[in-house]
């Protein structure tokens, strides 16, 4: 799980890269989880609020920008 406050340090690209890894792992962990391979379930969650939290923040720095 990673930290807001590491996440808000990090630049915009940095975040869009870690967005799109976490996604490609959430597919992954989706297919794992159709197939009954799924190792460790909790992980599903993890990964989902992690996206939600980058998408939170994106979100939030667009709208500062807009202002």
């Amino acid at each position: 799980m990673a930290d807001v406050n590491d996440m808000r340090t990090k630049s915009d690209d940095q975040l869009s890269e870690q967005l799109g890894n976490l996604k490609r792992e959430a597919f992954n962990l989706r297919f794992q989880a159709a197939t009954n391979q799924l190792e460790k379930p909790s992980r599903v969650r993890e990964v989902r609020r992690d996206i939600a939290r980058i998408k939170t923040l994106q979100a939030e720095r667009t709208r500062s920008a807009a202002k």
